[in-house]
């Protein structure tokens, strides 16, 4: 990690994890494989983001921990990378297991408690909303085909739909920590 701790993946412990170690590895993780177009990879950071957006567009009385369980729910991708999907599922409980003592020991960190289920099921639901626009806007999906593997589009206000555009890395990062601490009061 940039902030010169270890972490132990196998065994996280909260003390070794930094917001900026997350947000500077986030900002350099590319969604999609890095198969959008434009000078910029899209990062899972600006994921991020989009879903925490998305989230509050669906729920907009959506409260400051809340949103940030939204704007969290993928930082294990910090230190283990995006691992495909088709890749997740042959590996199945072993990765799922790692990334979760990873979102357990951020969420301690940063005082959440494991979230309830609707705020669980909004996650979900923002990140397949996020997805879509997504894969439609910057990874070459047609609509049909983006809604079968994420759902039918949903309308969303101009100012979400704009955080659907791949920005440069150091932007990427320096939103996410400002977002970050404007709902953690840091």
């Amino acid at each position: 990690m940039l902030s010169g701790r270890r972490l132990d993946l196998l065994d996280p412990a909260p003390r070794d994890i930094e917001i900026a170690d997350i947000a500077h590895g986030l900002a350099r993780v590319a969604r999609w494989n890095g198969q959008t177009r434009g000078p910029h990879v899209f990062s899972v950071a600006q994921h991020s983001l989009l879903v925490e957006a998305v989230g509050r567009h669906i729920v907009p009385a959506c409260a400051d921990p809340d949103s940030l369980e939204l704007l969290l729910h993928d930082a294990p991708e910090y230190v283990v990378g995006d691992i495909i999907s088709p890749l997740k599922a042959a590996i199945g409980d072993a990765y799922r297991g790692v990334e979760l003592r990873l979102l357990a020991a951020i969420r301690s960190r940063f005082g959440l408690p494991a979230p309830a289920p609707t705020l669980a099921r909004l996650v979900k639901r923002a990140d397949r909303i996020a997805a879509h626009l997504e894969a439609v806007r910057l990874a070459g999906f047609a609509p049909d085909e983006a809604a079968l593997h994420f759902g039918r589009a949903t309308d969303l206000p101009g100012a979400v739909v704009a955080l659907a555009e791949p920005w440069p890395t150091a932007e990427a990062e320096a939103r996410f920590l400002d977002r970050f601490r404007n709902l953690s009061g840091t």
